[in-house]
């Protein structure tokens, strides 16, 4: 199995070090490259093959937001994740605006760094317990005036089956979480979370939570 090839890109070279560190000898796991800006990890991306990118939000010549959009943009199959010190909503919609699928902070340990590079490589998205309060808290406040997608109605006309699973991808649980929960398979929670997606006109794990919010699914 091939590694995971990861570029960090943060403009702090003492932060670099220490991730590169907490990386060294993850089983997987592969540093491609790293990067002081946006920029620069673009240009990387141009050299060679990349699956993820690690990306910081403050930097100069290129910033983090901008840095994702292009690259979710010309290297769609390249994932995102945001590691900030940045716990603000402003910041957290950004870049899922952007097109990240992951938002860790810098205070993030070892074990739950690789587990966040893991779960967006095989497709997933990962979020910190205080990114997905916050990315909550928006849709909270935007739901009343939100109509275009994942109406009530359309909640209304999924099968019991399919607003279970959606209701535990909005609680965070992973696939093979639900798949153990339900007793399926992970391969059939895929196909139900590919359908969500489809039935709800969402894009994405943050569109399928905000739908959850908005029909009242969550406690």
């Amino acid at each position: 199995m091939q590694p995971i090839k990861v570029i960090l890109v943060d403009d702090h070279e003492i932060i670099r070090d220490g991730i590169r560190a907490l990386l060294k000898g993850a089983i997987g796991i592969e540093i491609a490259g790293e990067a002081e800006n946006g920029q620069e990890a673009i240009d990387i991306l141009e050299q060679g093959e990349v699956d993820l990118v690690l990306m910081d939000i403050s930097m100069p010549v290129m910033d983090g937001i901008d840095a994702t959009n292009y690259i979710s943009q010309n290297y769609p199959a390249v994932k995102v994740i945001v590691l900030s010190m940045h716990d603000d909503e402003s910041h957290i919609i950004n870049m899922l605006k952007a097109g990240a699928v992951g938002y860790i902070f810098k205070n993030t340990g070892k074990i739950k760094l690789i587990e966040a590079i893991k779960t967006v490589s095989s497709g997933e998205s990962f979020f910190a317990k205080e990114a997905s309060q916050r990315i909550m808290e928006h849709f909270m406040q935007h739901k009343a005036t939100e109509k275009r997608n994942g109406s009530v109605e359309d909640v209304k006309r999924l099968t019991e089956r399919e607003k279970e699973v959606l209701r535990l991808i909005a609680e965070e649980y992973t696939n093979q979480e639900i798949a153990d929960k339900l007793f399926l398979s992970p391969r059939t929670i895929d196909t139900h979370r590919r359908n969500l997606l489809q039935k709800l006109n969402v894009k994405n794990t943050a569109g399928l939570v905000k739908v959850a919010i908005k029909c009242g699914l969550l406690d």
